[in-house]
């Protein structure tokens, strides 16, 4: 099966150049995505673009994507060090800054490797050829007669051969060609693409040198913690000033009024100090009056009742409404009914929050270096909150110990700005776990009502569900409205709306003060256990093997949009793919399992991959349970950019998957979370981990896709199918740790 990749933009569009002034050749990418040559000096350490080639020969690349641990700092600099036709080993590679010169540099919804792929094998083959151009030129010959390869031109029929170095100076001087002229690999002769390649941070990473945001350096530096309300959309009324600042170390403490109680600056004290240690003792003699708001009278307790109250009700919104469901259900052979929940968790990256700020009143610049996935954003929050133009702010994006969509928020490069501004010297800001843990931006927590009808054919005649979500109260155009949460809203094109007859899909929000942001895989990391777990209940009451139900349920007509249609492209054929893929990979039902042994099978489209699992696991009679093997199958394009990097993806979703399957949960009572550290917040451990995880790509005609979040949300549900395989016990809440898995 092929696709129809969209049409390459005009040469006045994708290619300019502009005149080079020195013996360097640099090619870069302008804001709009358009690909163009821009000047370079040769004594410039920090390139302004992505490609560049000094008169040495030394190729220097930029990758102007956050990293995050998703390994994009190697990934896109390898596809044009492949257009380059230069050796891996002789390339080096350098984190790019925030800089409008390099187009989008956000890093979330595992679009950077489909954002950029296409366009960066274009900017690396327009870099080769006119290099070829310049060599040519040279020998006076015909660059059909020449090539590239290992950093030269080689001219066939003499073998004469110019290294890179060598042809910068006429290169710089050349026109851009023709878009016709610049012709791409043929995969066929990738020698670096699809190969392992490790990670270019390994060895620092690995030996612990300073890359992180929490490693930044500067002289005179101070250091700062922050303190808020543990109740959401509290703030301070006073605290122990004389106190804290009498400290050792104390620089100087003071209330931030703040601008916001969700995403901006939120109100709280700053503590500055001559070190972070200082800063942290400090911050345990803090001793502060709070307002608390309207939010301390929530809890978890109270949001779940009210869900269920919610439940009895017509839903406040409605999503989807085909057919009949009520009436389907009710005539159905077999009606299921089942009631899901998970709560709040948290990202829980290595790294707390952090971010250096100088703030230069002279100048009225600002100097930022962040771990941040969304360095633009952060930005433009810097500059909305504080009025500071944006070409006055200078941002250095470092490498983040993790992200998992926690470092799209900008909230704490503010407060690093705030308290820059008071105490007139770079600072930098450091969360403590409990602040990262309880000021977190949460994946929301929900309830789904669900049910369903099977006819006596055992075919699904009806799906009926009632989704209970959060919301924040915010101000849009004027009046005050409930947004859902990240995560928190359903569509009613997500699977299987769209496939059933008779369907019902509504939501309710809950009013909260709880901040939420994206969580790995937004709302796919829920919805699919949710639904997936539902469909094998759906399938095990009709009597059908839970394979077959699911290629029976997705049927064979593709879902696109269009008249009739709504939402995303869904291409079923390729979903019927990769799960026939996984049963045959996995041996699916060729094994008879003893009681307490099983297999469950799932699988989910979300950004832009399709993917199914198969997950095996032994449940002891006392219900301790061990996750023996996953069986992942893949569809996420034409190419595998970097093998290694891409099974790592897979199998750290595998196994981030199962951890927040097992064990994180917040507990909200009196508007704040409960739990503050990692001794109440536990997550999975090494000896815990899958000690089989199969990975599988499938190489197909489409567009190269992300690997970052697809290969999680399938791995819950294939889990608790497999735990009713083996127990005959359904799970319907989440932590697992939660539930009783015992058996006889």
């Amino acid at each position: 099966m092929t696709t129809t990749l969209p049409p390459s933009p005009s040469r006045r569009n994708f290619l300019r150049q502009s005149a080079l002034g020195g013996s360097a050749l640099v090619i870069g990418m302008y804001a709009d995505g358009v690909l163009a040559a821009v000047s370079a000096r040769p004594e410039e350490f920090a390139p302004n673009a992505f490609i560049r080639i000094d008169s040495t020969g030394k190729v220097t690349l930029v990758s102007k994507q956050p990293e995050i641990g998703q390994g994009i700092k190697t990934s896109l600099p390898m596809v044009l060090a492949e257009e380059l036709e230069v050796p891996w080993r002789d390339v080096h590679i350098v984190q790019g800054d925030l800089n409008p010169a390099y187009g989008s540099q956000g890093a979330g919804g595992s679009t950077s490797t489909p954002t950029n792929y296409e366009p960066f094998h274009k900017l690396g083959a327009t870099a080769r050829t006119i290099l070829v151009q310049a060599a040519a030129q040279a020998w006076n010959v015909s660059p059909a007669d020449c090539h590239a390869e290992n950093g030269a031109v080689v001219h066939a029929a003499s073998g004469r051969r110019l290294p890179y170095g060598k042809l910068v100076a006429t290169a710089a001087k050349l026109p851009v060609p023709d878009a016709a002229q610049v012709k791409v690999k043929n995969p066929a002769d990738y020698k670096l693409l699809g190969t392992r390649i490790g990670g270019v941070d390994n060895l620092a990473v690995v030996t612990g040198k300073p890359l992180f945001g929490i490693d930044v350096q500067l002289p005179g530096m101070l250091y700062a913690v922050y303190a808020k309300c543990p109740v959401f959309g509290g703030k301070p009324k006073s605290f122990n000033v004389a106190e804290i600042k009498a400290m050792p170390g104390v620089k100087d403490a003071f209330i931030v009024e703040g601008t916001s109680n969700l995403n901006g600056l939120v109100p709280g004290v700053a503590i500055v100090a001559t070190s972070t240690w200082a800063a942290f003792r400090a911050r345990k003699q803090l001793k502060v009056e709070w307002d608390e708001g309207a939010s301390a009278a929530h809890s978890w307790a109270g949001f779940a009742a009210a869900a269920q109250a919610a439940a009895k009700q017509p839903g406040t919104t409605m999503l989807r409404q085909d057919g009949d469901a009520k009436n389907a259900i009710a005539g159905a052979a077999k009606q299921v009914e089942a009631a899901y929940r998970y709560p709040f968790i948290s990202h829980a990256s290595m790294e707390p929050q952090n971010c250096t700020a100088w703030f230069k009143p002279a100048s009225g610049t600002v100097e930022l270096w962040a771990p941040t996935q969304n360095p633009g954003a952060g930005q433009a929050l810097v500059a909305s909150t504080f009025g500071i133009p944006k070409d006055n702010i200078t941002l250095h994006i470092t490498r983040s110990g993790g992200g998992f969509g926690r470092r799209l928020s900008s909230d704490f490069i503010v407060e690093a700005v705030a308290v820059a501004q008071k105490v007139g010297a770079p600072v930098k800001l450091t969360w403590t776990r409990e602040d990262d843990l309880q000021h977190d931006h949460f994946r929301a927590g929900g309830f789904h009502f669900l049910r369903g009808g099977i006819d006596a054919q055992g075919k699904l005649v009806g799906w009926h569900n009632h989704f209970v979500t959060f919301a924040n109260r915010v101000e849009r155009e004027g009046k005050s409205v409930l947004q859902p949460g990240s995560g928190g809203s359903l569509s009613g094109d997500e699977f299987p709306g769209r496939w059933v007859a008779n369907c019902l899909l509504e939501q309710t929000a809950l009013e909260c003060s709880i901040p939420m942001g994206p969580w790995r895989a937004p709302g796919s990391n829920v919805f699919a256990w949710v639904f997936h777990s539902f469909i094998d209940e759906l399938a095990h009451a009709a009597g059908r093997d839970p394979l077959e139900f699911r290629l029976e349920l997705l049927g064979d007509k593709d879902i696109v949009p269009g008249t009739g249609e709504r939402g995303v492209p869904y291409n079923v054929a390729r979903m019927k793919h990769v799960l026939q893929e996984v049963a045959e990979k996995s041996g699916w039902g060729k094994r008879k399992f003893p009681r307490g042994q099983g297999q469950g099978i799932a699988f989910h489209f979300s950004h832009r991959g399709y993917i199914a699992e198969v997950a095996e696991v032994t449940v002891s009679r006392e219900g301790k349970l061990k996750v023996d093997r996953v069986v992942v199958v893949t569809d996420i394009g034409a190419q595998i950019v970097n093998l290694s990097g891409a099974e790592n993806q897979v199998q750290g979703s595998v196994i981030d998957g199962l951890s927040t399957l097992m064990y994180p949960e917040l507990n909200i009572e009196n508007g704040r979370v409960v739990q503050s550290n990692f001794h109440e917040y536990k997550l999975l451990r090494m000896a815990e981990t899958p000690p089989q995880i199969d990975v599988h790509f499938l190489k197909t005609d489409y567009p190269v896709t992300g690997l970052g979040e697809p290969a999680l949300p399938p791995l819950a549900p294939a889990v608790c199918n497999a735990i009713f395989a083996a127990t005959g016990k359904r799970v319907r809440e989440l932590p697992l740790s939660k539930v009783d898995l015992s058996w006889s």
